[in-house]
């Protein structure tokens, strides 16, 4: 007999049963329409962050600067994801090291998108879908949605 089964046959025998009190005691209440928690808050972060990287278009490029009105890469990842309610180390390479390594396959928007060379990461940015990415370029340039331009990329998803 299944846990369920068992809650259920001794919840008949004293007359209080429903479908939500069963699976709240079986351990697998789900309300309709939601997502487990763990599923729910991945997208919810992602998709703040996602936007506040994109309201920051414009921005100047400055090494090493963290906003609110000046970003480096990584600098913006750190700054949008902080809005959003989680924290990431400040260089790319740390940022990349924290995340969940994903295929790019299973890349969503609001993820972390990563260029790298020789075994090492130079540059992050946050996935826009439909390969294009939120980032800040280099110097003498600004926060902008680009296309990915090269296959060299990893993503990682934020916990």
């Amino acid at each position: 007999m299944t846990a369920q089964n068992h809650v259920q046959s001794v919840l008949s025998r004293t007359g209080a049963v429903s479908a939500l009190t069963i699976a709240a005691l079986a351990g697998s209440l789900v309300a309709p329409g939601a997502a487990p928690e763990a599923q729910a808050a991945g997208p919810a972060h992602a998709t703040k962050a996602l936007s506040v990287a994109a309201s920051k278009k414009g921005s100047p490029y400055k090494y090493g600067a963290v906003g609110p009105n000046r970003f480096d890469c990584s600098g913006l990842t750190l700054y949008a994801y902080k809005k959003a309610g989680k924290n990431l180390p400040r260089t790319a390479q740390q940022q990349y090291n924290k995340t969940r390594h994903i295929s790019a396959s299973t890349a969503q928007k609001g993820d972390l998108v990563f260029f790298h060379s020789g075994g090492r990461v130079y540059h992050v940015g946050v996935y826009a879908g439909s390969n294009r990415v939120w980032h800040a370029p280099k110097a003498g340039s600004v926060v902008k949605l680009e296309r990915i331009w090269t296959k060299k990329v990893l993503y990682g998803r934020v916990r």
